[in-house]
């Protein structure tokens, strides 16, 4: 058996379907003017920005079978896969985020309907 450590303990979560988890960059607690906010203000934000940590497989989608129906299939979930990859800045609707701890860190799901942006760091061109 394996033991868990700070690199592989993420890896025994699997996130479902066309979700993605982030873990949420530290907000700013004070203004660009140097105005220090309070927590209530800073949770209030709609949109927030993190870490693609881990994502779904994707949307599932129908398996066409072009063989006789009486014949045996082997039944096989196909995915649509999600435009998110893992070390992605996201920037994300904070009202639709599900917000959890694990191993003492602060993470959030969402849906990818609910990213509005990603940010990759790899050169497009």
């Amino acid at each position: 058996m394996l033991g868990i450590t700070a690199d592989n303990k993420l890896k025994r979560l699997i996130v479902v379907g066309d979700r993605v988890l982030i873990k949420p960059k530290d907000p700013s607690d004070r203004t660009s003017s140097g105005l220090y906010l309070p927590p209530t203000v800073q949770e209030k934000e709609l949109v927030q920005s993190g870490y693609v940590i881990k994502v779904g497989p994707g949307y599932p989608i129908p398996v066409q079978t072009d063989d006789e129906p009486w014949k045996e299939t082997e039944e096989r979930v196909k995915y649509m896969p999600l435009q998110a990859q893992e070390g992605d800045v996201a920037l994300y609707l904070q009202r639709n985020a599900i917000e959890l701890q694990y191993e003492g860190e602060q993470y959030v799901i969402i849906q990818q309907g609910s990213i509005l942006m990603l940010e990759r760091s790899e050169d497009l061109g």
